[in-house]
């Protein structure tokens, strides 16, 4: 059960991205450039991999959430409510020009999920510390490459995210060690 529930929330994830980028709700601008995010897809997999106690479920759940996000993703983007009909030109077109992204999905879901499975049963920070380093680097990735974050508050929110699970990272570690 909690295993369909996780697979649904990220299928509504993915969607809800796709979503708030298309802007419907508050017109083209900031929800744009955080629907354009890569990081949190990366801690959508970690905190799935944080429900498992086994490594290899924990993989296989972040694939599995990471692949239902993007399939939510996919069926926003090509749906009516973006003007869209499925077809199967859509569908390969879809996949055509995502496929980097469908592969590094195939190596990030599993790795991630992983780290987050390590977090939760052996407050092994190095994944933990990973998932928030991409959070805090990936405005200055962004801003080296030709599709920099535009509003400052999205990539200032992104950082803090970042600063945030790093810290909480830390104190626990501390506070568990402490404990032990």
């Amino acid at each position: 059960m909690v295993i369909a529930l996780a697979l649904l929330a990220a299928a509504a994830f993915g969607a809800g991205d796709q979503y708030l980028g298309s802007g419907h709700i508050w017109g083209i601008g900031w929800p744009t450039d955080v629907s354009l995010l890569s990081a949190p897809w990366l801690v959508l997999a970690f905190v799935a991999g944080s429900t498992q106690r086994d490594p290899r479920r924990a993989a296989l759940l972040g694939l599995g959430c990471t692949a239902a996000a993007l399939v939510g993703y996919f069926l926003m983007t090509d749906s009516p409510a973006e003007g869209a009909h499925y077809t199967l030109a859509n569908a390969r077109g879809f996949f055509v020009s995502e496929h980097l992204v469908l592969l590094g999905a195939v190596f990030t879901g599993p790795l991630f999920g992983w780290f987050g499975q390590q977090w939760r049963t052996r407050r092994a920070i190095a994944g933990a510390l990973v998932t928030a380093a991409a959070l805090c680097l990936e405005p200055l990735a962004r801003r080296a490459s030709v599709d920099p974050i535009r509003f400052r508050s999205v990539w200032l929110a992104e950082v803090a995210a970042g600063l945030a699970l790093a810290a909480a990272v830390l104190l626990r570690r501390s506070s568990s060690g402490a404990n032990a």
